[in-house]
């Protein structure tokens, strides 16, 4: 069933993870003692280089506006994919393109499709913001939560994307926060059916490097070659450039010139397009990345299990937890300097979402919640 999402007016601002300065200093903290799993970003920390790369940055010179080398280094990456410079942007993160692409499919609907989006909740919450402030209006498709996880019925959304005709449709994939990972197969489905409507298909990758089920459904290529969908990638999670917000998306050409014509100059500043491309040319970093995901993943379930926490499965770089009162036991943890997501936001009030940092910090993460449940608050 299609729900049209309810917002008051103006819409909400998006809730996002991150340690936030003013809860810092309501609690007495310094950042430098705290654990940030609200966010979910490499565990490795960015790529040797970086540091001495953007402190070697003249920081009179104006960035290149339009992020040509840093262009030429990502295409040259998916070269495989059939991507050239002209199915690439850059973005100051993904979040910067989601809105480009708001302004001109929202703010320009494509003749016969609906001002408005459709997506497959719950979800990150951007798309929803976006779409709102571009004036369009929301229509959400729900996944079933069963004891298996969560899941979308396939030909529901793609009958949902005939009925109807949204200007775009998101998948975020493996989706936040649930860890859901759509195959190739599937969206391949519903990029045919939102072009039957003339409408675009997003697919956020903002996870997929750091998953080891990747392969089963990255859509790069299928983003370069199809003229209905575009694929997002965030620099900023795969080498935990968290401060900088780098992005990107690949797309048709066509697809590209329009967001390119709306982006303004400098968007991406000249210390992250140095660091994306020190990133990008190490070759080993994301495979050690996602070594380092799985094994703080298993410990992360391993320990939450021994308590009596459900862990939902996930090809993500986080774990969805159900813990009963999430805001509770969030708020109890931050005391202890220990920040996690706390879902009540996607509307799974009973679930945290903890960001995988090095095993050690798991660990130290798990015993605390551990204290927490001995002291009164047991999951539900």
């Amino acid at each position: 069933m299609v729900d049209e999402a309810s917002y008051p007016n103006p819409p909400a601002r998006p809730v996002h993870g991150g340690i936030k300065e003013a809860e810092l200093r309501e609690l007495g903290l310094r950042l430098e003692d705290c654990l940030d799993f609200s966010a979910s970003v490499s565990p490795l920390g960015p790529p040797e280089g970086v540091a001495e790369a953007i402190a070697a940055v003249d920081l009179t010179a104006y960035p290149d506006p339009h992020c040509l080398a840093l262009t030429e280094a990502i295409a040259a990456h998916h070269v495989g994919d059939g991507v050239s410079i002209g199915n690439v942007i850059v973005g100051n993160g993904s979040t910067e393109i989601i809105h480009l692409l708001t302004r001109v499919w929202i703010g320009s609907p494509p003749a016969g499709c609906a001002r408005g989006a459709l997506l497959l909740t719950p979800t990150y919450g951007e798309y929803d913001g976006a779409v709102r402030i571009s004036g369009g209006k929301v229509k959400t498709l729900t996944a079933t939560r069963c004891s298996g996880g969560f899941a979308w019925d396939t030909a529901a959304v793609t009958a949902a994307i005939a009925a109807e005709r949204p200007s775009l449709t998101f998948i975020c994939n493996p989706n936040n926060p649930t860890g859901v990972l759509m195959d190739r197969g599937q969206l391949a489905m519903i990029a045919d059916a939102v072009a039957s409507v003339g409408g675009l298909l997003v697919v956020d990758e903002a996870y997929i490097n750091l998953s080891e089920q990747r392969a089963e459904a990255d859509v790069i290529a299928l983003a370069a070659g199809h003229g209905s969908v575009v694929a997002l990638r965030s620099m900023t999670k795969d080498y935990a450039l968290t401060t900088l917000r780098l992005g990107y998306a690949v797309a048709s050409e066509p697809v590209i010139a329009r967001l390119a014509a709306l982006q303004p100059d400098w968007s991406v500043n000249g210390l992250a397009q140095v660091a994306g491309l020190v990133a990008i040319a190490d070759p080993s970093y994301l495979e050690r990345a996602r070594a380092a995901v799985a094994a703080s993943r298993d410990c992360m379930v391993e320990r939450l299990s021994d308590l009596g926490i459900r862990c939902y499965p996930t090809a993500a770089n986080f774990v969805l937890a159900q813990v009963g009162d999430a805001g509770r036991l969030r708020d109890d943890l931050a005391r202890r300097g220990l920040f996690v997501r706390d879902c009540t936001s996607f509307g799974l009030p009973d679930c945290i979402r903890i960001g995988l940092r090095p095993v050690e910090d798991c660990e130290r993460l798990a015993d605390a919640i551990a204290e927490v449940m001995d002291s009164g608050s047991r999951p539900e």
